[in-house]
Formats: structure tokens, C-alpha cells, sequence
């Protein structure tokens, strides 16, 4: 393909800037549209990729129209409710993580017949395990056990047949369930509070039920404190967010083929910690005054949503397609201060 033109839906939120920041310093793009409600923050100039900048509601058919044109080449579709606020609002969640992702589906089909899709879903549509530790696969049937999941699985399922039937060419990407909350708010210049899950987010809480897995080494490592709502004893399958962007642009340049099984869905490399391994690795870095900034007082309808996601996967189909294993916790907590510092002053 002799040059890219780029689209990223849900781009305020923390994957979306990163991924926009990553994109332009690899230089390939000739166009880059970033999208949301509000409108996301520019990255970091380059003078040989353009980046555009535009707020709409996907929802809105006029929208669409101007927004998914023919000289497209790949989309990133990152927009979505979390999964508290899904299941706190049904409406919404289906509006946004259903009728929207369908609504943009059907028109590039139509505008771009075969443009590739990378769709980020979660492993939240698999529900709970058939026993603990049992490390599912993408050959596993999905019972989601919140609407989050449900209407994720409902995307996938319909991206996955479109691809079948060659009107797009998708990359459905499940990203390991963790935290989501915005990013680059003091170091871009924004205060959009969209995102994606993943593991470790500057930026404020958002209405992810795993937006604590972030908050208890953000705030703390900013010198505030921070509620742990769930069990030290619970499991969570985590991924570093350097690794996600990694994992991104991978998904991106996978050619059609290599998905041999019929399935374009893959599960990401992630890690299984718990929860007090990961109030350990918060000591090692920020000491015991950042652990005493936990408050522990635990949510039963967090706990609820978040004891449904299951925290153990054989990811060999994503290790044969040559996605990246993430590093360990340790060194995700050592990126993060490296690259957004403690917010201390």
C-alpha cells in the first residue's frame, strides 16, 4: 500500500492519543483524523503526516457521512462505554458500543469496501471460567457476565462476519481487562476523560469497574490517596499500555491470510497479577507512604462486575501472529514514571 491514510475513533482517550503520537513518529501516515465527542488533542507535529483534529457523535448519520471517506485505509475503532458505566446506563452502551460501531461498519463497507479495521474489544465478553485458572482461548465460547462484554461480543461477531464476507478486513483484538482512565490530560493539553483498559493510565477515573486497577498507583505515586473497592485476593489479566500501542500497530500490518482459522478475533498478551501483588510492586517503587494511601473499602457491584472477567489465557494464536508479551509489573510502573513522571511537585 504506497501510503496510509488513518482514522481513530474514541482518539481523546488515552490509547487513542498514544497511538496517535506512536503513528506519527513512525511517519507512515499521510492523514491521520482523530475523533470524539470532544475533540481530542493533537499530537506532536511531524511534516510528513497531517493530523486532523475533529469533534461528532457517531451516532449522527450526517456525521459518518463526512467523516468516513473513500481514501481511508485503516480505522482504529477505540470508542465504547466502559464497563461500569454499560451496565449502570443499558441504553447508552448499546447507543454507543452497538448502534454506533454498526452504524460506522455499514458505511465503510459501502464507502471503502475492504478497508482495514483494527476493533479493540475486551475479554470481558468471556464471563466467568468454567473453573479458576482455567486458561481460556479464542476457541472458548464467550458467556459474557455484563452488558459491557455482551455488546462488545455483538461488534466482533458482526466485524467477524463482514470480514468472512470480504466487505472489511478486520482485526479484532481483545485487550486484557484492566483499568481505563484518560491520559495525556497534563502532558497534551486536555481534559477529555475517554479510554480504553488498560494497565497504568495518568489521568482521572473514568466509568470503566476496573478504573481502581490504575488509580491505586496513579494517585498514590501523585502523593493522593486512592480507594481499593475490590478483595486483595482477586486476579486481574493486565497489560502494560506501551505494549497495547506495540500490539496496535501490529494488529494493523497482519496480512489477511495469516488468520488461517477463520477467526479474526485474538486474545492479547496480557499478565495475571492480583491485587496485593500489585500493592507490592507499588511499595517497591513509591515506598510505604504510597501504600498507606490505599483506603480499602470495598464496592459489591465493582467486585461483582470485575469477578466476572476471567484472569488466565493461552495466547498462542496472538504469540503465532506475532503479537508482543508484556514486561512485568515492575517494569510497567518504572515506564510509567518514566515517561508521565510522579505528578509530584
Amino acid at each position: 500500500m504506497s501510503q496510509m491514510n488513518i482514522l481513530i475513533t474514541g482518539a481523546g482517550g488515552f490509547i487513542g492519543q498514544a497511538l496517535a503520537a506512536a503513528l506519527v513518529r513512525e511517519a507512515k501516515a499521510a492523514t491521520i483524523t482523530l475523533t470524539d465527542v470532544v475533540e481530542p488533542a493533537a499530537p506532536p507535529k511531524s511534516m510528513r503526516t497531517t493530523v486532523r483534529c475533529v469533534q461528532g457523535d457517531l451516532a449522527s448519520e450526517a456525521f459518518c457521512d463526512s467523516l468516513l471517506t473513500k481514501d481511508l485505509t485503516h480505522v482504529f475503532l477505540l470508542h465504547g462505554i466502559m464497563s461500569g458505566a454499560a451496565e449502570a446506563d443499558l441504553d447508552l452502551g448499546i447507543k454507543v458500543n452497538m448502534d454506533a460501531t454498526r452504524k460506522v461498519l455499514d458505511n465503510l463497507r459501502t464507502v471503502t469496501p475492504g478497508v482495514r479495521i483494527i476493533f479493540t474489544s475486551t475479554t470481558a465478553v468471556y464471563g466467568p471460567p468454567p473453573k479458576p485458572g482455567f486458561p481460556l482461548t479464542e476457541a472458548n465460547t464467550p458467556c459474557p457476565g455484563s452488558s459491557y462484554g455482551a455488546q462488545k461480543l455483538i461488534s466482533e461477531t458482526l466485524l467477524n462476519d463482514y470480514s468472512r464476507r470480504r466487505l472489511l478486513d478486520g482485526r479484532i483484538v481483545r485487550l486484557p481487562t484492566v483499568s481505563a482512565n484518560f491520559a495525556f490530560g497534563q502532558r497534551l493539553g486536555t481534559t477529555n476523560p475517554r479510554s480504553l483498559q488498560v494497565l497504568v493510565r495518568p489521568g482521572k477515573p473514568t466509568g470503566a469497574a476496573s478504573s481502581f486497577a490504575s488509580g491505586i498507583f496513579r494517585e498514590p505515586l501523585n502523593g493522593q490517596k486512592s480507594v481499593l473497592p475490590v478483595s486483595k485476593d482477586l486476579s486481574l489479566w493486565i497489560c502494560s499500555p506501551r505494549t497495547i500501542v506495540q500490539n496496535l500497530l501490529h494488529a494493523r500490518d497482519i496480512p489477511a491470510e495469516a488468520y488461517q482459522d477463520g477467526s479474526r478475533v485474538v486474545n492479547l498478551p496480557g499478565v495475571t497479577v492480583t491485587i496485593k501483588e500489585m500493592l507490592e510492586a507499588l511499595k517497591a517503587i513509591g515506598g510505604q507512604e504510597a501504600l498507606e494511601l490505599i483506603e480499602e473499602r470495598r464496592d459489591a457491584p465493582t467486585e461483582r462486575i470485575v469477578k466476572s472477567w476471567p484472569t488466565t489465557f493461552d495466547t498462542l494464536k496472538g504469540k503465532q501472529l506475532g503479537f508482543a508479551e508484556d514486561g512485568t509489573l515492575a517494569q510497567t510502573l518504572k515506564d510509567y514514571i518514566e515517561d508521565y513522571g510522579t505528578g509530584k511537585t
